[in-house]
């Protein structure tokens, strides 16, 4: 009898340790968060335009594209030098073992000194290779072109990562929001029940079912408040701040405009304009096409012309320094398939590249297709949740005061408070998924979100 009060006793007080553990980690957490509210108000606002502004000009993923750019510019000077002349210098000192010397009727004859200087100077031009390097040249700058709309695609890349990681974390902002107001009516609703409960006018089973609600809740809201610290941490990743710093975000007012306005046909003839993606491509064919020119013209002659000044010094020679001046031609007559090699790899590049643009528009347009549907999906389920909150509120009014009047159930206003939130949750969710539906729409056109979100 006595080991049965003491195990009872200890199931007791371990449950009761449990309950207080809870309430003390929740009420940690909330504390946690009030602290971090605070700090975020003495922090400056950040708006969507403040945002897209900071992450394409200081974002990293930027800075590489930046640095890809100067890396295609360089190449360009590199293929231009093909078409300067080429200036070559050098100079010597000779010490020989044995003086240069030649026998002549039995005697040698000194030819040159044991030891000497010289130097040469010389320089190059070509004339006429055929368009093998103007065409080297075009193609590098076609492909400088290409890396520079990358850029531009990169930075509108980031921009968009931004615009729905900025929306995400708004969504989850509203969203705990909306869960503490449902924690603040079941509040309401168990005090109400205790008083009932007092009175005798109901029984201990209404409180049971406030209890148990609220325990959800407040699992709901600490999983909500969690997602939301991440959401932030992303958004502080992005601008390149510290990831654990408060996040104060101001809510942009952009008119809702009808899925009507964006109309496929319309998208896709932008797109194909805009789109950075193939802009890139038909760039790079252009270069293939150029560079093809360069690697045919390895197979025939270079004509080139050379004016040198060469000294040497020796006593024994008339003139030691000397001007040259030479017209010359060159051409490659076999090196074991370079060149044919080179030629079949750049016209396999050039079949690949038309390959692949033409799989990048299929995936454009379905692209389009998926934002336009999300973006009509969103905008109808706006509408009908357009009037669903009012209507919630009012059937929670209606379920309280029959519940206080004793002609309702607790369970009524429990799936009453249930139906309030979830209308809450739906309409801020159907307005966020409109918001980024909206952002991927204008992305897949090719538009500048930093021009839109002006």
């Amino acid at each position: 009898m006595k080991n049965a009060i003491i195990k009872q006793y200890s199931k007791s007080s371990l449950q009761l340790s449990m309950k207080w553990q809870a309430i003390w980690l929740t009420t940690a957490l909330l504390c946690c968060y009030a602290v971090g509210s605070a700090a975020a108000d003495a922090l400056p606002v950040i708006t969507l335009e403040k945002g897209l502004k900071i992450v394409t000009e200081k974002s990293r993923v930027v800075k590489i594209a930046g640095f890809g750019e100067s890396i295609a510019e360089s190449d360009v000077h590199v293929a231009r030098s093909a078409l300067l002349p080429r200036i070559d210098a050098s100079a010597g000192h000779t010490n020989l073992a044995h003086q240069p010397a030649m026998t002549f009727n039995g005697m040698a004859i000194n030819t040159s000194d044991p030891q000497h200087y010289a130097y040469s100077i010389s320089i190059q031009q070509i004339l006429f290779d055929f368009y093998g390097s103007l065409s080297q040249y075009e193609a590098s700058r076609m492909l400088l072109e290409a890396k520079k709309i990358d850029s531009v695609r990169i930075k509108n890349t980031v921009a968009l990562e931004f615009t729905l990681a900025f929306y995400e974390f708004l969504e989850s902002r509203h969203l705990t929001a909306a869960a503490d107001k449902e924690i603040e009516r079941l509040d309401a609703h168990y005090r109400d029940a205790e008083q009932l409960y007092k009175a005798g006018v109901t029984t201990r089973n209404d409180l049971l079912q406030v209890q148990v609600r609220l325990s959800d809740a407040r699992q709901k809201s600490l999983s909500l408040k969690n997602m939301e610290a991440l959401r932030a941490a992303n958004l502080n990743n992005l601008l390149l701040r510290p990831i654990n710093n408060p996040v104060r975000a101001e809510e942009i007012n952009n008119p809702i405009l009808p899925p009507s306005d964006f109309d496929l046909e319309h998208l896709w003839t932008d797109a194909s304009i805009k789109r950075a993606e193939i802009q890139i491509v038909d760039r790079t064919l252009g270069a293939i096409d150029l560079e093809e020119i360069a690697k045919k013209s390895e197979f025939l002659p270079k004509f080139y012309v050379r004016a040198a000044n060469d000294y040497m010094e020796n006593s024994y020679q008339l003139h030691e320094n000397n001007w040259s001046l030479t017209f010359g031609v060159n051409i490659n007559l076999f090196e074991g398939g370079r060149s044919m090699a080179d030629l079949q790899k750049t016209r396999y590049r050039k079949n690949q590249l038309l390959e692949q643009r033409a799989k990048l528009v299929d995936d454009i347009k379905l692209e389009l297709q998926r934002c336009t549907l999300d973006l009509h999906n969103a905008y109808a389920r706006i509408l009908a949740n357009q009037d669903s909150v009012d209507q919630a509120q009012e059937n929670l009014r209606i379920n309280k005061r029959r519940y206080e009047e004793g002609e309702g159930t607790a369970t009524e206003v429990l799936d009453a408070v249930t139906l309030l939130t979830n209308s809450e949750t739906n309409r801020i969710r159907s307005v966020y998924d409109y918001r980024k539906a909206e952002a991927a729409t204008h992305y897949s056109t090719g538009t500048d979100l930093l021009e839109i979100y002006k």
